[in-house]
This record gives C-alpha cells, sequence and structure tokens, in this order.
C-alpha cells in the first residue's frame, strides 16, 4: 500500500464519435488563463471556456449565447425524484453565498434557469454521465441516474466564475458559455483515501475532504481505519479497540476514534456526495494498536506498548490462535452492518513480521469473513501473493523500485481474474513530497511533482496486465506527517485533480501540456475556497499574492 522506512468493471465508453473532442471544444480547453480567471481585469466578465474544466470533458460543442444566472434563476428539478431535488438544493447551497440570489428549487417544469433532467435515453452515458447545455434562457444538466446529474452539477460550478465558490457575497456577472458538454467516465472507479489512523481527522474535516473529491467527479471515498498507532472506529465486541488502542496517534497526540453513530454520518455523508465508502482494516501487519489493546491476540499474550512512531512492518496478528479469526470476523461483522457500500479492505500490505504459511492462512480467513459478511474483498496488492478468491480487488501500490517479479505477480492475477485499483506510490500518493524543499511529507517513493503525478496511463502503466482488469485509480494521502485539513490540502492540492482525471477522461485528452492550463483557471477556484494549495513552478498559475499554502508545504529560501 505505501508505507515507508524512512519517517515516514468499467462503465461504457461513449460511442467513439463523441470520444473525439471538436477543434472548437479543444481550442477552448486548452486556452490559457487570463486575468478573468482570476476574477478581475477587463475580461472578468466573459464566460469561462466550455471545455476548461477538470476532469476533462468527452465532449465539447461550444456556440451560441452564454447563459447568465440572476435573481430571477429557479432551479427547476424536473422529475419527481426525491434524490434530484436533494441534488437541486445542494446546487442552490453552493450558489447562494456567492451570488445573493434566492434561487428557489422548484418541481414546476419551465424553459428557463437551471434545468435537472433525469432520464436520458443515451445509453452510452451509463450511471454516472450527462449531458450540460448551455443557452441564453437555461442551463439544462439530463442525466440517466442522479449520480450523472451530480457530476453535472459540479461541472456547472466550474463554469462559472471562480468566485462563485465564496462563502461571502460577490459581485458578479454570473455568466456560463453557451454550447454543450456530453461526458461519461473512463472508469468505474474512482477514488481517494483517507489516513485517520496516523494522525486522527474529526468528522468535520473528513467531510471537508469528502467535498473537494466529489467535485472532481469521484465516487469511493477509502478510509484507513487502523494501524499501529491508532484505531478508530468503534467495535462493541471489542470495545478496547478504541477506547485504548484509539487514545493516541504519531507524535504522541490525543488520537480519538468515530463512534458507530459518527461513522454512519460519515458514510452518509459521503453517499449525499455520491461517492461509496471502502473502509479498511489492515492485517495482519500495521496492527500494534489492537495487539495494545487485547493481550490475547498476541502469539505470546503480552500486550506491547502503544506506538506513536512510523516505522513498519513490525507487528503481526497471530496466525496459530484461534482469538484471532473470531477478533477478524466480530470486527469485520460489525464494520459489514455499518457500511453499505460493496467493499471491505483487509489491508495485507508490508507484513514483514508473519511468514508467507501465516500470511496466507490469515489472509484467507479474512477472506472468507469478507465475504460471509456479504462483501467484497479489497486488499493491498501483496493480497497477490496469498490466495485472492473470486471476485477481489487488488489496490497496486508499488512504485519505480518495485521489483519486477512483484509486478509480475499482480499481473498473473489480473489475469487470472482479479481486479486492480491503481495506486502508485510514486504518482498518486498525495503525502510525497513535491521537491527537496517540501516542509510536509515524506519522500520513500520519490519526490513527486505535479507533472509526474498526472503524467502517465492506467491502461499501460502495468506491463503485461489485460487493460480491462483495470477498475480504476485511487489516490491515497498517509497522514504521518499531516495532522489537520490544512495540511491536506497542501499535499493533495494541485495534485488531486489529476488523479481524478485519469480515472474520469478519456485517454484521448491525457496531455500534459493542454491539461496544466486548465489546472492553473483552478487556482482562483481553490483560492476561493480556502484551500491553501502548492504553487508548482510547473504550472502557470493567475498572478496574485502570495498564499499561506507557499509557505505551509514548501520551505523557501531563507525561511
Amino acid at each position: 500500500m505505501r508505507l515507508h522506512t524512512a519517517r515516514r468493471s468499467a462503465l461504457p465508453r461513449l460511442l467513439g464519435s463523441l470520444l473525439l473532442v471538436t477543434a472548437a471544444g479543444i481550442s477552448t480547453a486548452c486556452a490559457a488563463p487570463t486575468a478573468s480567471a482570476a476574477g478581475s481585469g477587463p475580461a472578468a466578465s466573459e464566460p469561462r471556456p466550455l471545455g476548461q474544466i477538470v476532469p476533462a470533458p468527452v465532449s465539447v460543442r461550444p456556440g451560441g449565447s452564454p447563459y447568465s444566472l440572476t435573481g430571477a434563476t429557479r432551479i427547476r428539478v424536473e422529475s419527481p425524484s426525491g434524490e434530484v431535488r436533494k441534488i437541486g438544493e445542494y446546487l442552490a447551497g453552493v450558489l447562494r453565498p456567492s451570488t445573493g440570489y434566492a434561487l428557489p428549487v422548484t418541481g414546476k417544469a419551465g424553459s428557463d434557469g437551471i434545468r435537472l433532467r433525469l432520464g436520458s435515453h443515451d445509453s452510452a452515458l451509463g450511471a454516472e454521465g450527462y449531458t450540460l447545455t448551455s443557452e441564453r434562457g437555461s442551463v439544462t444538466i439530463t442525466a440517466r441516474k442522479p449520480a450523472g446529474l451530480f457530476h453535472g452539477v459540479q461541472t456547472l460550478r466550474q463554469l462559472l466564475p471562480a468566485r462563485i465558490e465564496s462563502d461571502s457575497r460577490q459581485k458578479g456577472p454570473w455568466k456560463v458559455a453557451g454550447g454543450r458538454v456530453t461526458d461519461a467516465p473512463r472508469y468505474a472507479y474512482r477514488g481517494a483515501m483517507l489516513d485517520v489512523s496516523r494522525h486522527f481527522f474529526s468528522v468535520t474535516e473528513v467531510k471537508r475532504y469528502i467535498d473537494q473529491i466529489a467535485q472532481y467527479k469521484m465516487n469511493t471515498f477509502h478510509i484507513h481505519l487502523s494501524d499501529d498507532q491508532g484505531w478508530r472506529i468503534a467495535v462493541d465486541s471489542w470495545p478496547k479497540l478504541a477506547t485504548y488502542g484509539g487514545s493516541t496517534e504519531v507524535d504522541g497526540g490525543p488520537g480519538g476514534y468515530y463512534t458507530k453513530s459518527e461513522y454512519k454520518e460519515i458514510v452518509r455523508y459521503a453517499a449525499s456526495r455520491y461517492l461509496e465508502v471502502v473502509p479498511e482494516i489492515d492485517m495482519p501487519g500495521h496492527t500494534n494498536a489492537a495487539l495494545a489493546s487485547y493481550a490475547e491476540l498476541n502469539c505470546d499474550g503480552v500486550a506491547p506498548p502503544l506506538y506513536t512512531g512510523i516505522k513498519v512492518g513490525f507487528s503481526s496478528l497471530c496466525a496459530a490462535k484461534d482469538v484471532t479469526y473470531r477478533f477478524i470476523d466480530d470486527v469485520i461483522g460489525e464494520l459489514a452492518e455499518l457500511t453499505p457500500g460493496r467493499y471491505i479492505h483487509i489491508g495485507g500490505d508490508e507484513a514483514h513480521s508473519t511468514s508467507h504459511e501465516d500470511y496466507a492462512k490469515i489472509m484467507e480467513r479474512a477472506q472468507a469473513a469478507v465475504g460471509a459478511h456479504g462483501k467484497t474483498v479489497m486488499g493491498w496488492h501483496q493480497l497477490t501473493g496469498a490466495s485472492p478468491v473470486k471476485g477481489a480487488v487488488a489496490q497496486y501500490w508499488g512504485y519505480d523500485k518495485t521489483s519486477a517479479a512483484d509486478r509480475q505477480q499482480v499481473a498473473d492475477a489480473a489475469k487470472n481474474g482479479t481486479k486492480l485499483v491503481l495506486s502508485p506510490a510514486d504518482r498518486v500518493y498525495l503525502d510525497m513530497k513535491y521537491n527537496e524543499d517540501t516542509v510536509l511529507g515524506l519522500k520513500w517513493a520519490g519526490l513527486v511533482e505535479v507533472q509526474r503525478s498526472y503524467d502517465w496511463d492506467p491502461a499501460t502503466y502495468l506491463a503485461d496486465t489485460p487493460a480491462d482488469a483495470v477498475l480504476g485509480v485511487e489516490a491515497p494521502i498517509w497522514a504521518e506527517t499531516l495532522t489537520d485539513s490544512d495540511d491536506i490540502d497542501a499535499m493533495a492540492f494541485p495534485r488531486l485533480p489529476g488523479a481524478a482525471e485519469l480515472g474520469w477522461s478519456p485517454a484521448e485528452t491525457h496531455d500534459w501540456d493542454t491539461y496544466k492550463l486548465r489546472l492553473a483557471a483552478l487556482g482562483p477556484r481553490f483560492t476561493a475556497q480556502g484551500i491553501d494549495y502548492y504553487r508548482s513552478p510547473q504550472v502557470p498559475w493567475p498572478r496574485s499574492r502570495p498564499r499561506r499554502g507557499d509557505r505551509r508545504s514548501v520551505r523557501r529560501p531563507g525561511a
């Protein structure tokens, strides 16, 4: 999966004719950011080019008059579905603070306003695709399923001026360029992971990150709930896991854990943003917090002390004890009951203190427990060294220094039916340092600047792997050095949108030279949202005064 010795089924593609962005769409999508991107200057009143969004859409056909959002605008929910109405209310909640407009949400049909329409007959859109049509009197978002409408709303947000994201009233105008966007995802799995075990993050902080990843059309939130440094979820049958195992964190902070009701609230909130939660309980290694909580889980019956460092590979569940398997079944059973999503992630990485025989035994029993509780197994790619059950998903976290033998083991498992989620550590581990001057993060997988993070193709990344074995992409962020939302911002942005684009956009649109311009135009939007982002010199950001994010994530000369 990730850690360190240092500090520590794809949805249908659109029809071939739609896979090519029109020449006009390309020209608008790739236009260099101007003063209008920052919301100031003589061009500020011009609408954002229709294709200048992240992730890149499948097809952009600009043309016609722009739409203007005004005080008379209504959000029309043209569907009896209560779910669609909630999307309309969500959109209104985003737009009201900055515009100051009432923006009533109504079920009455009409030819004007922002119209959310469920029921497209275009099967190529799948469950998550949408069309957005902007013209003088209206913006219409159409989809087959509510998730598609929600993703279309994220596109609409980006097409409005960056100051639309402000939480205080701003000056208009609020224009959306005329034309049509048709869009659907490349991969079915597009995720981000947050490690809450090394440092604990509150429910409010977790929700903030959920909102951030949802803006870029990700659909999976993986939460790393247990590790050597902390256990973060209440388990009724093993209460000390949370109350004792969750009582600390890296460097000896207070730690914390989620009650069952708090975890349910995270799951509910993620679902409202069309994100499926994947909870992870790591095993048989990364288990010191559990071993410290219950002496009987140790082979010698002696509980180790709680751990607040960042070394890895020293802990292991005891394969020879029956209590180990009762523990695994109890924990997975309670977590499965709380989690409506398909997956339970059982870790499986860096079990350096577990023999191969013991590793295979524990992972076999853990996989059986997941299946018995009605869930699908996910694990880090070391799972392929045991015997992945039918339907299991392996998450590849290797990097350039990963051995050819380990890569081939994963490729062979993929050929035998194991699906893959790709999270190469030297590409999309968002806690890797950008450069040698980066204050936060680690660098065991190398330095990962923005271009390196973006510039790879999931379909061809692992040699000798069937392209259809790849479910998608996930960007993990590990928290050995991260303690709050500002730290997450500094490391996730601006790399997170690129990971989202790798999962969503057609391969034909992947081009660093055009992507960096679309990314640069997001800079003022990050600022409006209060995101402390790293101003990479590889990206031509619009000029603005220095931001705290520069000081937080990168040490400047003389600092």
